[in-house]
């Protein structure tokens, strides 16, 4: 633990002399040396937010946040063109994984501006235009990827097992959330439209960064927790840890279905009251 007796930047200048700690240990000094420095108004809560980013960047592997093969948008080289270009255009994905005969069996990337681009012109075929696939395993350091990522200018690996079988795949921007938080694109929600959506199924969907009062007085509720501003950090809180995608949370007769998350924070999720069971 940091010493309290020593001023703050005494602090900070004591990680640039060797010490007899471990790194873990000395990484968590840091940690709390900064998060003080932020209480104290010296760095703003986004870069100390960042800060953690990289360190955790450099502590998780690909396994970890990778999009699982069952959510992979896949194309099948097999399929017809006219296939292939509805497939692009209802996932409005910039590449896409393409596979012949298994999706084992990773041919290429497509890149759908080179699609749409030239599909209409004579004699196209899918497989010309194919660029290649990046297999990394699943131990892989994000902070090795993201490197190699910037060397190589890619942005896209395919994630293989063990057994070299396609365990999912990650991309330049799901390394790059660790550090900067959620990256919204033009198919993400819109950041600037409701923070909560009704469906039409009676659900609700809620943007982890949703004041607590917001959701109160949509939802009728009444969540109330020190120290505590959103539903995200509210159902953080009652787990005592981040929950993973698709897990389901209740709390006080409301259940939470967690859409999108990563280790580091809650992004969207479902709210929906649970039915009171009768006397």
């Amino acid at each position: 633990m940091p010493d309290p007796n020593k001023s703050l930047l005494d602090r900070l200048a004591d990680f640039l002399t060797p010490q007899p700690t471990s790194p873990t240990e000395r990484r968590q000094e840091l940690i709390e040396t900064l998060r003080e420095a932020q209480s104290e108004g010296l760095i703003d809560a986004d870069a100390l937010s960042m800060i953690e980013g990289v360190f955790q960047v450099g502590q998780l592997c690909a396994r970890d946040i990778l999009v699982p093969r069952a959510q992979i948008d896949w194309i099948d080289i097999n399929r017809s063109l006219a296939e292939i270009i509805q497939s692009v255009i209802e996932a409005a994905h910039s590449r896409f994984p393409v596979y012949e005969g298994s999706k084992d069996n990773v041919i290429g990337i497509l890149l759908a501006k080179d699609l749409l681009r030239h599909a209409t012109e004579k004699d196209f075929q899918v497989r010309d235009w194919l660029r290649p696939a990046v297999f990394i395993p699943e131990s892989k350091r994000l902070s090795v990827l993201l490197r190699d990522f910037k060397d190589n200018r890619n942005h896209l690996a395919i994630v293989v097992d063990e057994y070299s079988g396609v365990a999912g795949i990650i991309t330049i921007e799901d390394v790059l959330e660790q550090i900067v938080g959620d990256i919204e694109d033009e198919h993400d929600i819109d950041e600037e439209a409701d923070n909560l959506i009704a469906l039409d199924n009676g659900d609700i969907r809620v943007k982890g960064i949703t004041e607590l009062d917001q959701f109160n007085e949509t939802l009728g509720t009444q969540f109330a927790e020190e120290d505590i501003e959103t539903v995200a950090g509210l159902v953080i809180q009652h787990l005592g840890r981040v929950p993973k995608v698709g897990e389901l949370v209740n709390i006080d007769g409301i259940e939470f279905e967690i859409l999108r998350a990563d280790p580091r924070q809650i992004h969207i999720l479902l709210a929906r009251q649970i039915p009171k069971k009768a006397d």
